[in-house]
């Protein structure tokens, strides 16, 4: 089972840190995923800058999230 996320920082470069409940700590890259609609808003008005732990995961607002299982599997240990 996937660790839940705890805390979240976002960077400029469109990347997130990710800490999870497991006391790991991973870095996820997001641009990849800003050419795609459902993402297309967090490359405007520095919107990337929201993200917030929600539930487990992270998330910008009530439509636009990441699972925990994506940011764990994809992201790179830090």
């Amino acid at each position: 089972m996937t660790p839940d996320v705890i805390q979240v920082k976002p960077k400029a470069n469109y990347s997130i840190e990710v800490v999870f409940e497991n006391g790991e700590t991973r870095l996820f890259d997001m641009k990849p995923y800003l050419q795609y609609p459902a993402f297309s808003l967090l490359g405007k008005n520095n919107f990337f800058m929201n993200a917030h732990v929600a539930n487990g995961t992270v998330a910008w607002n009530d439509e636009i999230d990441l699972s925990q299982d994506t940011l764990y599997l994809r992201g790179v240990p830090i």
